[in-house]
């Protein structure tokens, strides 16, 4: 076999295995609840319409890592933000990603 047959095969594996990991943000169980969020300061929007989405916990791995908030533009007029949260489940604790309604 040459690399050139293994590839495909080698590609199809790496994909699989992307959708294993616990990166941030990531969809597997975390045993123990996330800590309390915490307290960010932020400035001035950085332009009109602009809407600041609060930082959360994700998934690093086996362990929570703080993501930082940030200013976003709304995706269209009315749009509202649905915070993340976690839920907790027989296997432990899920995160929800937060999205634009």
């Amino acid at each position: 076999m040459t690399l050139r047959s293994l590839l495909p095969g080698m590609l199809l594996a790496g994909l699989g295995l992307a959708g294993c990991g616990g990166g941030v943000g990531g969809y597997g169980y975390m045993y123990d609840p996330p800590p309390p969020p915490r307290m960010e300061t932020y400035g001035v929007a950085p332009g009109p319409g602009y809407v600041w989405i609060n930082g959360y916990w994700g998934r690093s791995g086996n362990r929570y890592a703080w993501n930082r908030g940030r200013w976003e533009r709304p995706p269209h007029r009315g749009a509202k933000w649905a915070p993340g949260r976690w839920e907790h489940h027989d296997k432990g604790y899920r995160y929800h990603e937060g999205h634009w309604r």
